[in-house]
């Protein structure tokens, strides 16, 4: 089964991953997922692969994750999409930005999202989910292809061997977690920043976890990209949530015995 393909570039100091998803390797529209820095890069690479950037979504508004959105947005004509309470800071940027980094343009967003809708671009589907913590208004946005006609649920997913490590993921599976600055291999999240908070945090976690199946592909922002059952197994920043959220290895063992 084919599934959504997926590409990452990390860009400036900070090793920031965006993202590039499009419904197939041979689809010509594509979206752009957290434009963090290094425009030139970014629209060179959509040349690369041949397609239209039809939309650009961000899952939060930290400069690292933002930079580049106002030069890609004009130079692709792509709607912006940004979470509502993190407005501001895309419209105002350099007031958000530290010592020593920037300039950025700021950018006045086309959309707002606050969690809970579903939106259809470039020929994918994408739940959005309000997962804050990290920040307050951050975004997870769950990509996958349309279910076919007379299909009532997405097809089981499938791990995609190309997505293992922290290299460019390649072709996806049927569906994938742009989880931004939520969830990593091995880590989450700070939490130091202002907004954020570890127990609002780990409760957005625990939500997807519990609403996607461990095989689940996490496309973060930061480090490389890992599954939902790796990381609810062995992260060590979830040893509480692994007490409430049943193991992926138990899972699999039931499955393979037909329990």
């Amino acid at each position: 089964m084919g599934g959504v393909d997926v590409r990452m570039l990390t860009v400036g100091p900070i090793q920031e991953n965006a993202y590039i998803v499009r419904a197939s390797p041979e689809a010509k529209r594509a979206l752009l997922v957290d434009p963090g820095e290094e425009p030139e890069r970014l629209l060179e690479a959509a040349s690369a692969l041949g397609v239209e950037i039809e939309a650009i979504l961000i899952t939060h508004c930290h400069f690292d994750h933002i930079g580049a959105v106002a030069a890609v947005a004009k130079a692709t004509g792509a709607p912006v999409y940004c979470p509502e309470i993190e407005r501001g800071v895309l419209g105002d940027i350099m007031t958000w930005v530290p010592p020593g980094f920037g300039p950025f343009e700021s950018y006045q967003a086309d959309h707002t999202l606050t969690g809970g809708e579903r939106l259809s671009l470039a020929g994918l589907e994408i739940e959005v989910i309000f997962t804050p913590g990290h920040s307050p208004g951050h975004l997870t946005y769950a990509i996958s292809l349309p279910i076919p006609a007379g299909q009532t649920a997405a097809p089981a997913l499938e791990r995609a061997p190309a997505l293992e490590g922290a290299g460019d993921p390649g072709p996806g599976a049927g569906a994938v977690l742009l989880s931004g600055d939520v969830l990593f291999q091995g880590s989450v999240g700070r939490v130091d920043l202002p907004g954020g908070d570890w127990p609002t945090l780990e409760r957005s976690i625990a939500l997807l976890l519990k609403g996607f199946a461990p095989e689940t592909l996490v496309c973060p922002g930061h480090m490389g990209v890992t599954t939902l059952g790796r990381e609810r197994d062995t992260n060590p920043f979830l040893e509480e949530l692994r007490v409430r959220v049943p193991s992926a290895r138990t899972e699999s063992g039931a499955a393979s015995s037909g329990s």
